[in-house]
């Protein structure tokens, strides 16, 4: 299904659409498209295929790199669930991960978030007895960004002059609630911190605290799972597995190994790629999956991004954070070891986020400001047919970049004992907090390795690490120029930099971008 570019594959000299990257943005364009008539061809420069929904095993174990639970594909009609049956070919199944998806752990104090909208409203209340009109307010909130984000997004896939006369409508009240921080917005319905910590427990999956946070993303993270969380039936690689089955079936490539140096572009026409050993591959379409500072400061060429004034709007945003991950392999079943399902989130009890934030970016020897841990092995209902008598855990930080980046012209593996000694600190720490929840996990592990933001950059090619793309905070929401299509003609953008960081963004940004190269209303479709 998969091949590799330097296997010499038989390729032909033009396509119709070409894809640069195969994350879920990619992979959902290009089922969409394939089922649409296009001949495509997505290059991937790793050498696995999937962006952040592939796996890698070692020693016997196997991790998830990106994958650790998806919101709403539960519920048989949802948007996301009627989207991956279509570009899969229903062939994607999901294992539920029951009752409580995410605890959230303040010092000695936890809080369980229970799917279900009345559940956990209810279990919330019972932490907080004083704050029912408050959780009630929240819940509210929640559910009126996200009914106004749809517009938002689909005005993405309108053309320019549809958008200069319709734009205001689609995202003037939407833009009423990111204009503002996720903090700002918590505290008019509530003046209980402890409350506010709990409710931006998650925080983590999008990368910025609530204080810097445009509330449109945190309301769009909580809605996502507060109806639980769900991972692939038989591991996160059945993503690239089933929607790369529906491309390669319908004609499409998907080369691994083919590194892409340059969009080619000629009069502001864009005519194909060039890829690193100098090989051209022509198609009218090319569609950037990379992000976009990757995008229009390296694949385009610089004049022509200067005309655009990409260059400038590039100074709008920023970068995420970086992180951490220690991957952690244990002998024994998840039964055996008692492992639980929902994931754990740990944090300091002396600050609010932002603070715990701020105090470790200025000494990374204070406490981690998060603390997430995944049970990966507990969550897949085949993992003891795969791999039986053994288990394996996430446990991740965030991390600055420049924590880690006087070794930034060092390469993989060879970046030299300094190096290897600061990750082993960290994952030292890492593993504290793991035995700290579960004191039993003593002596069980047998394999354990950190992840820092230059594998991050080394592999993803992200910019300083930036797993989630650019910030999400209330800038982010007003730039424009974060749009499927670009004003080179030909070119498009798909990935989390034109919706949000996650799956779920992810997959609908390559839906908005289908739509925006082929005019086809695919939700009226699926639907």
């Amino acid at each position: 299904m998969v091949q590799s570019y330097k296997k010499n594959p038989q390729l032909d000299k033009s396509y119709d659409v070409i894809l640069i990257g195969t994350g879920i943005g990619c992979l959902c364009a290009g089922a969409l498209l394939v089922k649409s008539g296009y001949k495509v061809l997505l290059l991937e420069r790793h050498y696995t295929a999937g962006g952040f929904t592939h796996v890698f095993k070692r020693k016997g174990f196997e991790w998830d790199v990106g994958i650790h639970y998806i919101g709403e594909v539960q519920r048989p009609n949802s948007i996301l669930r009627k989207l991956f049956d279509y570009v899969s070919d229903n062939k994607l199944k999901w294992d539920d991960m029951g009752d409580i998806y995410d605890s959230i752990i303040i010092g000695k104090e936890r809080f369980d978030f229970i799917k279900g909208v009345e559940n956990f409203k209810s279990k919330m209340g019972e932490y907080f007895p004083n704050e029912i009109k408050a959780i009630e307010k929240y819940i509210n909130l929640i559910f009126s960004v996200n009914k106004v984000s749809a517009k938002f997004y689909m005005e993405k896939a309108l053309s320019p002059i549809m958008s200069f006369f319709f734009s205001n409508y689609f995202r003037k009240k939407f833009l009423n609630y990111s204009d503002r921080t996720t903090y700002d917005v918590l505290r008019e319905i509530t003046n209980n911190e402890k409350l506010i910590k709990v409710l931006c427990g998650q925080y983590g999956d999008y990368g910025l605290p609530p204080k810097q946070s445009s509330f449109a993303m945190h309301a769009s993270l909580a809605k996502h799972y507060i109806n639980g969380g769900s991972v692939p039936s038989g591991g996160s690689s059945k993503i690239l597995e089933t929607i790369g089955k529906v491309i390669t079936k319908n004609g499409g490539t998907i080369l691994v190994r083919a590194e892409v140096n340059e969009i080619i572009i000629e009069n502001n026409k864009t005519k194909g790629v060039r890829l690193m050993d100098n090989n051209c591959i022509y198609a009218d379409t090319v569609i950037s999956g990379t992000g976009v500072f990757n995008t229009f400061k390296k694949l385009v060429p610089t004049s022509i991004s200067i005309k655009h004034k990409y260059l400038e709007k590039l100074k709008n945003v920023k970068p995420s954070v970086g992180y951490i991950c220690l991957y952690v392999g244990l002998k024994g079943s998840s039964d055996d070891l008692n492992l639980p399902k929902n994931n754990l989130w740990i944090y300091p009890d002396d600050l609010d986020h932002d603070s715990c934030v701020d105090r470790f970016t200025k000494d990374n020897n204070e406490e981690f400001p998060l603390v997430y841990i995944s049970f990966p092995s507990s969550k897949f209902s085949d993992w003891n047919d795969r791999y039986p008598g053994k288990s394996t855990i996430d446990i991740i930080t965030m991390m600055p970049y420049e924590s880690f980046s006087k070794w930034n012209k060092t390469t993989w593996k060879k970046r030299g004992l300094d190096y290897e000694s600061k990750k082993e600190k960290f994952s030292q720490r890492l593993l504290t907090h793991l035995y700290n929840q579960l004191p039993h996990l003593k002596g069980a592990v047998e394999h354990y390795e950190l992840s820092t933001p230059l594998s991050t950059e080394h592999f993803s090619n992200y910019k300083k690490g930036a797993l989630y793309g650019i910030d999400h905070n209330p800038e982010r929401f007003r730039q424009k120029f974060l749009k499927p299509k670009t004003k080179i003609k030909g070119l498009y953008i798909t990935g989390q930099d034109i919706v949000t960081a996650g799956v779920g963004g992810g997959l609908f940004s390559g839906l908005i971008t289908s739509a925006s190269i082929t005019g086809i209303n695919y939700l009226k479709k699926i639907f």
